[in-house]
């Protein structure tokens, strides 16, 4: 009697878990596709910005610093010859 009544309960169970997921996952993706689409047209709406520079111009925004001191110390420089 009890191996009868624990399969009805696992069946309830298993057929309830079955309909949540055939009601929830539908919402799960359509809320997903909804912000997909608003993440890319704020992207495009990114890309076409009228505030953009006109093409051909350039800006650096770093500049690294230069190494001081003579070139000597940077390191020794040695001759290079073939042994044949």
């Amino acid at each position: 009697m009890a191996l009868i009544k624990f399969l009805f309960i696992a069946i309830v169970i298993l057929y309830i878990i079955r309909l949540l997921v055939r009601l929830l996952l539908p919402m799960l993706f359509s809320n997903m596709a909804s912000k997909m689409q608003q993440a890319a047209s704020q992207q495009q709406q990114q890309r076409s910005n009228p505030n953009k520079k006109p093409e051909g111009t350039m800006s650096i925004d770093y500049i690294p610093p230069q190494p001081q001191g003579k070139a000597d110390k940077l390191g020794d420089f040695v001759d290079y010859e073939e042994i044949k």
